[in-house]
This record gives structure tokens, sequence and C-alpha cells, in this order.
């Protein structure tokens, strides 16, 4: 029944190769006629001008010698550098400038596009709409008066904050730059830890109107090319209108999309980013977002943490078990005290049993309606905590745990036993190095606690099968979910398990790139990548 529910409606998709290479779409392909550019400037500006109706940050700047119209900047307010504009168009076009003579000699566009070398990246537009692109990203757009195309000059700038210590994944020892909105700065950070032309990042648009730039990051002669031109092809099939950011697209080139557990892991990381690189794996980066997707995420990656591989290996196998250990307390506990207080008390020892009967005395609720009541007013605690401001939350969210567990106490309506439960779930839920796989067991809880409820261990053991089967038939991107310990790879357990050391790891073949995808799970992704 739960492999029904998380399984998707499978349809068939034959594969197709697709050429290597940077793919770029825009909203401006299609079977209408170009709009060429033409030597009358005053047509081409008027073009412009009822394309930018309305738009107040486009600034047309028009340069005049003589009383006569010779060229014209067009940019938009805040995303152009316009002290370097100023410097090398505005002052040369002053009377007694280079520009301005040349302007009368009547040979401007040679000599602009020579001066404008010192702007770094310049091309040239041979239509209103690739002038209109640039400018949108940034551009400076330059249009003279004889000349049939458009320059498009690199002065943009824009506000960009510094590259920090990501939040969500804080380490003690590692390193402390994340990535940040911007999304060249990502793709240096990335250039500064692998330092080889084997360092791939094909950039792309995404979104007919938004425009977004994503890059597809790999390792060329690591990545698998299976996997690469399957994610490559999934990212060209994505027809939407506004992309919002990496979690968009997340969801649409996912393998199965009901399913609870995440299957691309996203990071603010460049080390982890790198280091998942040099495994085989791919990285999507969305511009105007510091969270990099990597793709295929397996079930042990979610549990493993940076901090994994920064510190020595015998402290990291140690911190691994307890991690491991509460991950699944956070899931099971809640769960096994119902089952046992409901139905199996006599697997209870009696004088622990004799101290819950007790303190559960005069409970007017069952076990299983006390834990989904605690459990849900603790999730409601912990999203008032994360969302309240920074200065008040964490108090909040304790002062209201601790208030609200010793006067539900007092009350007689949830007994002591059923707090301590909660609130050990609720701190072993913490021990999640990854939020969003901390995620799928905080909802997979619910569900427990209702078949622990109705059928006791069998309830708990069925869920636990199920819950199973799910997982390993799970296959992102064609890579088993559960690999390496289904299908096992005796020789890929030393980094799930424990933490090996690094001298034992130095010329072992990568776990990705001995495991083929599989390409039969390939399913289309055209149904949920079309906006209505």
């Amino acid at each position: 029944m739960f492999q029904f529910i998380f399984r998707k409606k499978q349809k068939s998709e034959e594969f197709l190769p697709v050429p290597a290479g940077p793919q770029t779409k825009t909203a401006d392909q299609g079977s209408a006629a170009p709009d060429f550019i033409q030597p009358n400037l005053k047509s081409n500006l008027q073009g412009l001008q009822n394309s930018f109706t309305n738009c107040s940050d486009v600034v047309f700047r028009t340069i005049t010698v003589e009383n006569s119209l010779v060229a014209c900047l067009i940019y938009i307010d805040g995303l152009c550098d316009t002290e370097l504009l100023d410097q090398l168009l505005l002052q040369p076009f002053l009377p007694g400038g280079e520009l301005a003579q040349a302007a009368a000699e009547k040979n401007l566009g040679t000599l602009t596009r020579d001066k404008l070398a010192a702007a770094g990246k310049v091309q040239q537009a041979q239509t209103l709409t690739n002038l209109m692109d640039g400018i949108l990203i940034g551009q400076t757009g330059i249009l003279i008066e004889g000349e049939s195309q458009g320059l498009l000059a690199d002065f943009s700038k824009s506000a960009q904050r510094g590259i920090e210590e990501p939040t969500s994944e804080k380490v003690v020892r590692g390193p402390r730059d994340g990535f940040t909105e911007t999304l060249r700065v990502n793709t240096s950070l990335l250039r500064k830890r692998i330092h080889s032309s084997q360092l791939k990042m094909e950039s792309m648009s995404i979104g007919e109107l938004t425009r977004t730039e994503v890059v597809l990051c790999y390792i060329e002669g690591i990545v698998q090319d299976e996997l690469l031109h399957l994610v490559r092809k999934r990212l060209q099939q994505i027809h939407i209108q506004a992309l919002g950011g990496a979690a968009n697209i997340e969801e649409l080139i996912e393998d199965n999309p009901y399913s609870p557990f995440p299957q691309l892991q996203n990071t603010e990381r460049p080390d982890v980013t790198a280091a998942s690189l040099l495994e085989g794996k791919v990285a999507i980066l969305v511009d105007n977002n510091p969270f990099v997707l990597i793709a295929p995420m397996n079930y042990w990656t979610g549990l493993q943490s940076a901090e994994d591989y920064h510190e020595r290996f015998q402290y990291m196998t140690f911190v691994r078990w307890i991690r491991y250990t509460f991950v699944h307390i956070s899931l099971l506990l809640p769960s096994l005290y119902v089952a046992l207080t409901t139905f199996h008390p006599q697997v209870i020892p009696t004088s622990l049993l004799i101290s819950v009967a007790s303190a559960r005395e005069g409970v007017p609720l069952p076990a299983v309606f006390e834990a989904l009541i605690m459990e849900f007013v603790f999730e409601g605690l912990r999203e008032a905590g994360i969302r309240l401001p920074q200065q008040v939350g964490p108090a909040v969210s304790i002062a209201g745990a601790l208030v609200i567990g010793q006067a539900a106490v007092e009350a007689g309506i949830i007994s002591a036993p059923m707090v301590i439960i909660v609130a050990t779930t609720g701190i072993a839920s913490f021990a999640f190095p990854r939020y969003n796989l901390g995620f799928a067991f905080r909802m997979l809880r619910f569900p427990l606690l209702v078949c622990a409820g109705f059928m006791g261990f069998y309830g708990i053991v069925l869920f636990l099968i199920a819950l199973s089967v799910h997982l390993v038939s799970l296959k992102p991107f064609g890579v088993p979910y559960m690999t390496p310990v289904a299908p096992s790879s005796s020789r890929h357990l030393n980094d799930v398990l424990f933490r090996g050391p690094v001298w034992k790891k130095k010329n072992k073949k990568q776990l990705l790139a001995s495991i083929p995808p599989d390409m039969e799970s390939d399913q289309t992704q055209e149904s949920r990548s079309r906006s209505k």
C-alpha cells in the first residue's frame, strides 16, 4: 500500500543522447522574423522605446555632436557601472574628445569598438532582440548612427553579498566560505578548489520571463556520460515562465516527486560540491541562489556531514555511529513507546511498568493520541522558533516547550513519560546533518505512530518493511538510493558504516563511477516542467 502511494505513475521515454556543449534557451526562439538593426538610429531607438515602455529604470542616454544625434547608450540604472561608463565613453564624446572628432570624420563605429576594448567583454548585436537581451542582464547597449549593428559592453555592476560561512552547514573544523547569490562568485569558488581544465561548466537559460542563468558543472573524464546526458536532457526539457530558484529545478527533474525523501542534495558549501564532483556527480548552480544542487543523492549521503572529512577518521567514525543512532531514534522512539504501553506491556520490566502505569494514572487520552498531540505541538514550536526573529525565536520555543509540557503534566492531560519521550525525540531529530532528509523523517513519524497505535509491533514492522521496499526501489538518475548497501558493494562500505582513513582510499575507484545509471528508470519530465 505504501509503495503504491510513494510511486508515481510510470511513463515510457526513449533516451536520446544529447550532444555535449553549452545549451542555451531563450524566450525569443521561435518563428518570428528577426528585427535587424537599421543604419537609421532614430528608427532603432523607436523600437527599443516601445519595448521598454513604462520602464523607469531603463536609461536612454543620447549623444549629440554639433547638434546631430550620433549615438545612444541604453542601460538599466542600478545594474551598470556609470563611473566606468562616463570614463570610457561619455568623456571622449565631449568637445575635443577623440570620439567627438571621429563622429565628424564619419568613422565613429570602428573607433568606438577599439575604445571599448578596455571594457573587457564586448560583443556585437545584429538584432534589437539580442541588444535587449544584453541590456536586461546588465550590459550597456550602444547604437551608432549609420551602423547596421549594435554593441554590447559589459559595464555591469550589482550589489552582492560577501562570502560568509554557511549558516545551515556549520563545522568546527573546515573551510568557512560559502556560496552566495552571485553565480560567477560561486563558479570561481569551485575553480579555486579544482584547478583543472576538465572542470566543465555549461551555461543555459531557463524561464521565459526570468531567463535565469543555470550552470551545469561536472568533471570530464570522471562523470559518466549517461548520467551527464540524463541531467542535461532534463534541464533542457524545463519550459516554465519563471524560475524561482534551485528548489523549482529540484522538483522538475527528480524521478519520484511523491517520495518524501530528497533525491538531489542541496548545499551551501563549495568544499562539499567540489568533493561531490570528484566522486563523479554533477552540480547545478542557479543564479540568485546560494544553494547548489548535486545529483544523484543517496540515503547515506544525507547522513554524512562535511566535517566528517576534516577530522581524524577515529573521531568521525564514533560521531557517525552516534548520528546514525539518534537519527533512527527520532523515527522509532514515540512509536515503540506507544506500542509497548498499549499492546505489549509484558515486554516492559515490572518496576518500569509500575512507574509508567502510575504516571499515566488519571490521563484521559490513549497513548497514541498523547503522542500525536505532543509531536504536533513540538513541530509547531520548532517552526515558530525558526520564523521568529533570531533574538527571540530560541527563547520562545524553549520557554513554550517547558511551560506547555509542565502545565499539561500538572493538569493530568499528558503523562510525564510522554513528555520525556517527545523531548528525547526532538533532541534526536537535531542530529540530522541534512535538513531536507530530517524533514522526511519528521513527516514519517506521524503515520508510523498511527500504525503503532492500531497494530502495535506488527504495525511498526509492516511500516518499516514498506519503507524499506520504497527506499530500495528509488533510483534517482538511475543510481540506487541505498547504494552501496543495496545493491551491496563491500569495498565501498568503508565510507558508510565507518569513515575510512584517507590513505586507504588513495587509489580506489570512485563508487559512482563503478555503478552505471539504470537508463530504464528515466521517466519523462515534460508533464511536470510545463507551466500552465
